[in-house]
């Protein structure tokens, strides 16, 4: 399966892999098999023992860990439950970073729809969507990835540190661009077609409604490029 390529809010473009559906069901066998031996494992525990449990103990050591094991898993584990782990699979935002917990509980309440309860939708909506994500994920603007390519992501942002530390822009306007324009400004940087690169560069400097240091378009441009990447890293 090829890499889907994300851009990451400091404009880092990225490939990263979803782990494929046969790889996600896998890892949910897992999960599931460990909340049934549990299950089975206090039904012995009360059998051999003979000990009469509350309704309220029976909640609370039972029926409770069984129910958010999901959610408290990929919580407490950065996104990984132990069939993740097995599988080496972990939930991240689209964004590359570590979801909050209300995302993670989002994607959890969502297996109502998703999973068994009715007839596996969740399994069909994977198929047919080139991120491999349920609808839970797509609520909660997740993916699962494979653990290598996650890895991997996290080194190339540790990469752009080097804008953080001594770096001084020259056009804090860079700042006000969105991610669409930046995109284009770069698509036209990555074409080499000087006509469209000294286009571009004069309508930015009118938008931007700044004079420019740089005598040559493109070296104007990447720095544009540039002090939006640094002016995105420092709100993170």
């Amino acid at each position: 399966m090829t890499g889907k390529s994300i851009v990451t809010g400091q404009y880092v473009r990225l490939r990263q892999t979803p782990a494929g559906v046969g790889e996600r069901m896998l890892a949910q066998v897992v999960d599931w098999v460990i909340q049934i031996a549990y299950f089975f494992f206090w039904m012995a525990v009360v059998r051999m023992t003979g000990i009469s449990f509350s309704v309220t103990a029976v909640i609370i050591v039972v029926i409770l860990p069984i129910l958010f094991y999901c959610p408290l898993c990929e919580i407490l584990s950065n996104g990984q439950t132990i069939g993740k782990r097995l599988f080496m699979l972990r939930v991240i935002m689209a964004d590359g970073t570590l979801p909050s917990p209300a995302a993670y509980l989002l994607r959890w309440l969502l297996m109502i729809v998703d999973g068994p309860l009715l007839g596996y939708v969740g399994v069909l909506v994977m198929i047919i969507n080139r991120n491999n994500q349920r609808l839970g994920d797509m609520a909660a603007g997740t993916l699962v990835v494979k653990l290598q390519s996650y890895s991997q992501i996290q080194v190339n942002l540790d990469e752009y540190d080097y804008l953080t530390r001594g770096y001084h822009p020259t056009y804090p306007q860079a700042a006000d661009l969105s991610l669409e324009q930046v995109d284009i400004i770069q698509r036209a940087l990555d074409s080499d077609q000087q006509e469209r690169i000294s286009q571009l560069s004069q309508k930015v400097q009118q938008i931007l409604n700044v004079s420019r240091r740089e005598s040559e378009d493109e070296f104007f441009l990447r720095r544009i490029v540039r002090d939006y990447q640094y002016y995105a890293l420092e709100e993170i």
